[in-house]
């Protein structure tokens, strides 16, 4: 346990968290809504600092980062508790867990371990890493010193402090809709009173220079409302242009929303023809096997410039300085510039 950063101090010894865009109002010995952030005697305190409950070496495309260094290893690491409560959470064992448990380990422990498995970066995810912001800057930092990238994996519920925050140390962030960021969809499913702030949070991610994707999650009956899907296409293009990725995954069935079905590869199709429509340059469809929609083709001639196989970059098709080797479209991808890169696929 350790003092947070991200809160102010209120009369009365209360404090506001100011981590995501809740801004709980917190009296003496109350905890926020994610579980793990306590006023304690005027002060906040993030509970489960030094506690990660979950390690993973994943690679980089399983984030899905598809446009930053490719085939880059992952050491992925999440904590107890959230800022949102998911009614279909895949992670909700841990999520969904508001308590203070977790394996103790310290910020260098972990930056140490990630350079022991030969990871080439660290993502906080699993849970909402901006809950635990202080403690993910700690490990950042010291990943930075070990020539590590650092992402966040996020819902996108981030205040502008959050942002500042973070922006220090993060290299990528992808951000997760759900539902096609349907207002009602966040209101009914996820206890989220308001999806378009997050369109804001985007905002400010572009001005603070993040690495950026976006994802979203389809969920069948109840989540994959075309019109909807078209909203928050032209909101993320009218905010990065139509060169920012864009993936839409397949639901799985999970948590207290077992009863629906997978989502039918029909309708992850309409979703990538709608985006299309739209004039985004790169769409895909994850979660996935086998798709064609999870390579990247060359928005000006078509030639396939990355295969990928669900979980991993097979090959690239592309020039050391990211262009297309059919025609030299230059490419919205970011190679590994530290060298490590070639240990796994390697440009043309």
């Amino acid at each position: 346990m350790n003092e947070a950063s991200l809160f102010v101090p209120l009369p009365g010894g209360s404090v506001r968290c100011t981590a995501c865009r809740r801004y709980c109002t917190l009296k003496t010995g109350q905890t926020g809504f994610c579980g793990v952030r306590k006023n304690i005697d005027g002060k906040l305190y993030l509970l489960v600092y030094g506690k990660p409950l979950a390690i993973q070496v994943d690679p980089i495309e399983k984030k899905p980062v598809l446009h930053m260094y490719p085939g880059y290893r992952i050491y992925s690491i999440g904590t107890a508790g959230c800022d949102f409560a998911c009614q279909f959470c895949q992670n909700y064992d841990i999520s969904q867990r508001r308590q203070d448990v977790g394996i103790p380990m310290t910020s260098k422990d972990i930056a140490s371990d990630a350079v022991a498995r030969e990871c080439d970066g660290i993502a906080f995810t699993y849970n909402e890493p901006t809950i635990f912001s202080e403690f993910a800057g700690e490990i950042g930092m010291l990943a930075r010193e070990k020539g590590m990238i650092n992402i966040f994996v996020s819902n996108g519920y981030e205040t502008s402090e959050s942002i500042r925050y973070i922006s220090n140390f993060l290299d990528c962030i992808t951000v997760d809709f759900k539902g096609n960021a349907s207002v009602e969809f966040y209101r009914r499913y996820i206890s989220v009173p308001d999806s378009d702030v997050i369109f804001d949070s985007l905002e400010e991610m572009k001005k603070a220079k993040m690495h950026v994707e976006v994802t979203d999650l389809v969920i069948p009956e109840i989540g994959d409302d075309q019109n909807e899907a078209r909203r928050m296409v032209k909101k993320v293009r009218d905010i990065f242009g139509d060169d920012m990725p864009i993936s839409f995954l397949r639901f799985h069935p999970d948590y207290r929303l077992i009863n629906l079905p997978p989502t039918p590869y029909e309708i992850l199709i309409s979703h990538y023809r709608i985006a299309r429509e739209e004039e985004m340059k790169y769409v895909y469809i994850g979660n996935v096997p086998g798709s064609k929609y999870q390579n990247t083709y060359c928005p000006e001639c078509g030639s396939l410039c990355v295969e990928r196989d669900m979980l991993r970059t097979v090959s690239l098709k592309i020039t050391g300085d990211g262009k297309c080797l059919s025609c030299g479209f230059q490419l919205n991808i970011i190679l590994g510039e530290r060298g490590k890169f070639s240990r796994s696929v390697s440009a043309k």
